[in-house]
């Protein structure tokens, strides 16, 4: 697959984030002016009804600070993953969203999970460990700035704060660890040169016979290609069966030119033929 369809902008770069932040705004809006039992279809683990929560739990929030803190996150790591893995971003999401919600439902405490921070450590794992293991330079880049931003949240996978879903943490961990092995085969490739081909051949390459043995850099190559023929014509003597003409010049000179059909079309001793009076 080329990096073309990696590293290539189209309007959903933007687009899907945004339509993603507008809904969890507007379901929010409901949940608090209209319709207030939408916070309690989480995710509630060991439980059937609880079951539903797998899907609308990112969609739904505790209070205005707990949706502030998941908007921008969510927001740049979406766009990150519809920019630099466009090929699979959906299935990344919708996967990563039913994946990290069961593994939630199963290892939760009996309580009501909300929120969309399980979704955004799928996006932390999986933008960080697959630029690790594709070893391309942008990945990787994207892997580390993912470090840089969001290291931190490593610690709330562990139960060190009341009132947070680490077990919803920790499956949104998992899962991005998972989908990064998984979809191995859908990194983008390091570009490969010419010169890292195994069947490259260095008297081939067009850019080297620029340089001589001693490593010098020859800008103009057409010289020496006329210095080569020239040389050339001055070893081939004239057979018994042409006749030499011999022409003086003004200046004292002579050259020796062939008379037959094989006629040499320029002089090997000038490299211009001189003019005639």
């Amino acid at each position: 697959m080329s990096n073309q369809q990696h590293f290539r902008y189209s309007t959903g770069v933007v687009a899907y984030p945004i339509f993603f932040l507008m809904l969890i705004w507007v379901v929010f809006w409901l949940q608090v002016r209209f319709f207030p039992i939408i916070k309690t279809w989480g995710i509630v683990p060991e439980s059937l009804i609880g079951l539903r929560g797998i899907v609308l739990s990112p969609l739904i929030h505790s209070n205005i600070e707990h949706i502030y803190h998941n908007s921008i996150p969510l927001v740049v790591l979406t766009m990150a993953l519809f920019y630099f893995y466009r090929p699979i971003a959906w299935k990344v999401l919708l996967y990563g969203i039913l994946l990290s919600g069961l593994i939630t439902w199963m290892i939760g405490r009996p309580s009501n999970h909300i929120g969309a921070s399980g979704l955004i450590y799928v996006l932390i794992s999986f933008i960080f460990f697959k630029g690790v293991f594709a070893k391309h330079f942008r990945l990787v880049a994207l892997s580390l700035l993912i470090i840089f931003l969001y290291g931190s949240m490593i610690w709330y996978v562990l139960p060190i704060k009341d009132g947070m879903s680490w077990e919803g943490h920790l499956g949104g961990l998992i899962t991005g660890l998972l989908f990064a092995v998984i979809f191995r085969k859908a990194i983008a490739k390091p570009e490969r040169y010419v010169w890292q081909e195994p069947q490259y051949n260095e008297d081939d390459d067009p850019f080297l016979r620029h340089f001589d043995e001693n490593g010098n850099f020859i800008e103009n190559l057409e010289p020496e290609i006329e210095n080569d023929i020239e040389t050339e014509g001055e070893n081939q003597s004239p057979s018994l069966s042409d006749e030499v003409e011999v022409t003086r010049l003004t200046d004292g000179q002579e050259v020796e030119s062939l008379d037959n059909q094989s006629q040499p079309k320029f002089n090997y001793i000038y490299k211009q033929n001189p003019k005639k009076d």
